[in-house]
């Protein structure tokens, strides 16, 4: 009997990794008997961590929703899509009409950047719904990094990568990459990359208040104070000014705002940021040093860098040391990766100052960015009227669960329960989607082809890898990004080809290159329009022909000037708008002390990116991750034992978990993990609710924002630790 298996060659989609894979599938049968990373994969050779075997549970899980739902009392009921798309389109259109377009608010959760088909339509469809109230995971994300590379190179996604394969001296602030493999740093295997680091004579310097697995292979690791590393880094570029360490190098000429860098430095000395940090002065000076005298070094700053109240402060002074090191837009520093479907020419379309706050929320005047306002303000833009009724009547979330995953979960619930019409597209029914009036799950990752369109922005190499189709999706069902194209065509009435008429003649038009007509509409259409036109001039005929993606070589130094878009048209190293949060910053240095009380960060877990892989068994069997790290200082102070379990409380609520009393904590920082806590009414996730853990976005505080950006602070947050009463 002939054998039924083949191997599928792709990309795993569910971290920013990307890495290759190899999944062997019974036709017969339409499963999945392995995925193995693929050896012969140009970019992370075989490299696997085990989040990708979680495809086959995520393909397999009966509880994953194929049918649209429609809300009938406390129950759902399966409908078909014609009846899910009028009653959609119908209600949207209504409430658009009886009120007014801002009545209507769309939230995009994380998974949409691993979906070519979301990230092409779903700005499209926002458009079409015509509000301005949107929302997304990047306010709980990467906002800070957004807003500071808009002011320094003039665009918000113009991010600095560091080459960590050519570098010498590696300094990583509140990032795990060991764990992540990268975040806004695609790189396969970075434990294997740190290890070449090291081999080559290179150093890993990690700034955390954890001893992170990151930080376990370092060549030194101190502990920091969260939310306190925008003052360690101004104290470095306070060292090096005053030490005659500053070298441009080739953007020398280019770049403006040093000699305004420096008088802002002036306060930030080691000795006076030291109590608020926790590091001494001598590291400091050693690290400033050794930066200075490195022949090529990077600063690399993430999550924790970003989600703290001075996320942006942080984020731009992480780009200002590799500027004023030389290592900015430099073999071996940081450079910016040049993406296959990006426009050829390598110049910027439009150069001006990048718009900022060009409307605000109603309620707290949060300002908008890029499109989007802070999620945080989510919860009261709903449950607050206005003066003339003005308020949030209707949401439509797509693949995502902000209920878990935004500050105040509990808060936002309740908001979610007040509005007049919620339409969720995800794959689940879990703590947000439960909420809704219609569920509309899209196609799962291996029933549609993808291309990593995001994450070659952010990569440590230059590479392009196409995703095929592993299974063809059920007859009745749909793409995300056909829902998307279908409720943007029908509240507008218009159809679903119109919409994408309307996208593909917008690139045709800027690529001078006509769409191949051979292939349907859709996204393989757009992006193959786009590697025609891109830097590369690739197609997707191109990439189809070669399973396991194409090596388009190293980060290239020097691009800078050419893509700069800022007015000036130069690296705007002090802008005001970030220069002008600085005093607020020396504010809080002026009232810094040795700190009391317990604050708390976030952690990642190898096995885990969004909270729905929580449903997969595969990846959370074993021991309890979610459990609350102490040092054994403050473990015994509060009469706490490993094992034990404790309240632990915040502003906002309050939550109950098991105790891991470990050294790896700085002493008066505990930390829990994200985008546990599934099991709510109405959910279908049995596996996650089998083992919960907690949600730890029951701390976090809709309140407490980075003032500049508006991005939730998820660390540094304030709490209270006891002994929880015995059950």
């Amino acid at each position: 009997m002939p054998d039924p298996s083949e191997i599928v060659h792709r990309t795993c989609p569910l971290c920013e990794a990307h890495c290759g894979i190899a999944i062997e599938v019974d036709r017969d049968s339409g499963t999945v008997l392995t995925v193995r990373g693929d050896e012969q994969d140009s970019f992370s050779r075989g490299y696997l961590c085990p989040k990708a075997y979680g495809l086959k549970g995520l393909h397999e899980d009966p509880e994953r929703l194929r049918r649209p739902l429609r809300r009938r009392g406390t129950d759902f009921e399966e409908i078909s899509w014609e009846e899910a798309f009028a009653e959609a389109a119908d209600r949207l259109r209504e409430i658009r009409e009886r009120h007014a377009a801002d009545a209507i608010a769309t939230y995009l959760g994380n998974p949409n950047a691993h979906d070519l088909g979301a990230i092409l339509y779903g700005a499209t469809f926002q458009k079409a719904l015509g509000t301005r109230w949107r929302f997304s995971a990047t306010s709980v994300d990467q906002l800070p990094k957004m807003v500071a590379s808009s002011q320094l190179f003039g665009a918000p996604g113009r991010f600095a990568v560091p080459d960590v394969d050519r570098t010498d001296y590696f300094l990583v602030l509140g990032a795990n990459p060991v764990v992540s493999n990268g975040s806004l740093m695609t790189a396969p295997d970075m434990p294997g990359r740190l290890r070449a680091l090291r081999e080559r004579g290179g150093h890993l310097v990690v700034v955390d208040p954890r001893r992170s697995e990151t930080a376990a292979i370092a060549d030194r690791h101190l502990f920091i104070r969260p939310g306190t590393d925008a003052f360690f880094l101004f104290s470095l570029v306070q060292v090096l000014f005053a030490e005659d360490g500053i070298s441009l190098g080739p953007l020398e000429e280019r770049t403006d705002g040093v000699d305004e860098l420096r008088a802002l430095a002036r306060d930030f000395t080691p000795e006076a940021t030291a109590a608020a940090t926790g590091i001494a002065p001598d590291a400091v000076r050693e690290i400033a040093r050794e930066l200075a005298a490195a022949e090529r070094a990077a600063v690399y700053g993430r999550i924790g860098t970003c989600t703290q109240r001075f996320g942006t402060l942080a984020s731009w002074l992480v780009d200002v040391l590799n500027a004023l090191t030389g290592n900015l837009d430099s073999e071996g520093g940081v450079c910016f990766p040049r993406g296959a479907a990006t426009p050829a020419d390598d110049t910027p379309r439009k150069t001006g100052t990048f718009p900022f706050g060009r409307w605000r929320s109603r309620v707290r005047g949060l300002p908008e960015f890029a499109g989007e306002l802070p999620v945080a303000c989510l919860a009261e833009e709903i449950d607050t009227p206005g003066a003339d009724g003005e308020r949030v009547r209707a949401l439509v979330t797509v693949s995502g669960n902000p209920v878990l995953s935004t500050p105040n979960g509990a808060r936002l619930a309740r908001a979610l329960g007040r509005l007049e019409f919620m339409v969720s597209i995800d794959l689940y029914l879990n703590e947000t989607s439960r909420l809704a009036d219609l569920v509309l799950p899209s196609t799962g990752h291996l029933e549609h082809s993808n291309y990593d369109l995001v994450f070659d922005g952010v990569s440590v190499r230059n590479k392009a890898h196409w995703s095929p189709q592993v299974f063809a999706p059920a007859p009745d069902s749909r793409h995300q990004w056909e829902i998307l194209a279908e409720l943007a065509g029908r509240v507008n009435g218009a159809s679903a080809d119109d919409i994408h008429d309307l996208m593909i003649g917008g690139i045709a038009r800027a690529t001078g290159l006509e769409p191949d007509t051979a292939r349907e509409r859709g996204p393989e259409q757009i992006l193959d329009l786009m590697l025609r036109g891109g830097p590369y001039r690739l197609s997707l005929e191109k990439l189809e022909a070669e399973p396991h993606g194409i090596d388009l070589g190293p980060l290239e130094p020097g691009r800078l000037p050419r893509i700069l878009a800022t007015a000036s048209g130069r690296v705007e190293l002090a802008p005001a708008l970030i220069t002008a949060d600085v005093p607020r910053l020396r504010a809080a240095l002026a009232g810094a002390s040795d700190p009391e009380g317990l604050v708390l960060i976030g952690r990642r877990n190898v096995r885990s990116n969004n909270s729905w892989m929580h449903n997969v068994r595969a990846l959370h069997k074993g021991r309890d991750r979610c459990v609350l790290m102490i040092h054994p200082e403050d473990a015994a102070r509060l009469d706490l034992v490993d094992g034990a379990r404790a309240n632990v409380t915040s502003r906002v609520g309050e939550v109950t978990v098991p105790v891991s009393v470990t050294a790896r904590m700085m002493p008066g920082v505990v930390s829990l993990p994200h985008g546990h806590g599934q099991g709510g009414a109405g959910a279908r996730q049995s596996e996650a609710a089998r083992v919960p853990g907690v949600n730890s976005n029951l701390l976090s505080d809709e309140a407490d924002l980075d003032a500049l950006s508006g991005n939730a602070v998820l660390n540094g947050i304030p709490v209270r630790v006891v002994p929880a009463a015995p059950v």
